[in-house]
């Protein structure tokens, strides 16, 4: 069966066409950075400021493309520092979460939800969830091997779509936890 590339996922800001021209200016679009795993999605050139009450945040990544909602995704360890706590959540469930302030150079906005820290969570194809025998939505464990701290995840939600390729998003505290944002080649095993 085939590896599941594990990726970690730093801070980033994901925006609305309205907040890139509030933020960058009238009839700006987001400028390719890298091309990121995930087919169509990318990091831009194009990097804000988060403002918390504890901390501010310089030149966080923007992903494109744009949204229908924008979301703030930090670590845990990021939102304390911030002085906001987001709600672990999966990407797009932002109901009943905070806001948090976005600034440029070229203008400021003051998002009222958004502040999440993303669940853990696995990328799939249908034909990979047919191979590994899950399905959308299901909640698994997964073993994550690698030098000296290997770990399991619990709560790793599968996410299922022709449209995705597969891998593995944890954020920059779970990498920390298990010695996986030094690189190498993890490996990634899913027990049900």
């Amino acid at each position: 069966m085939e590896n599941i590339m594990l990726e970690v996922s730093a801070r980033h800001v994901h925006l609305t066409q309205e907040q890139v021209e509030i933020l960058f200016g009238e009839g700006h679009q987001l400028t390719v950075k890298k091309e990121l795993s995930q087919p169509g999605q990318f990091a831009a050139e194009e990097r804000v400021t988060v403002v918390g009450p504890k901390k501010t945040f310089e030149n966080v990544a923007v992903l494109g493309p744009v949204r229908d909602h924008a979301q703030v995704e930090f670590a845990k360890s990021d939102c304390y520092a911030l002085g906001i706590m987001g709600e672990i959540r999966e990407s797009g469930d932002i109901e009943n979460t905070p806001g948090v302030e976005l600034k440029t150079e070229h203008g400021s906005l003051t998002l009222d939800k958004g502040l999440i820290i993303a669940k853990r969570h696995i990328h799939m194809t249908p034909e990979d969830a047919e191979n590994f025998g899950v399905k959308d939505k299901d909640i698994v464990s997964v073993k994550v091997e690698t030098d000296g701290r290997p770990l399991i995840f619990g709560e790793t939600v599968i996410r299922v779509s022709p449209k995705f390729k597969l891998a593995m998003h944890i954020d920059t505290d779970e990498a920390n936890a298990c010695n996986a944002a030094n690189g190498g080649n993890p490996t990634v095993t899913i027990i049900k």
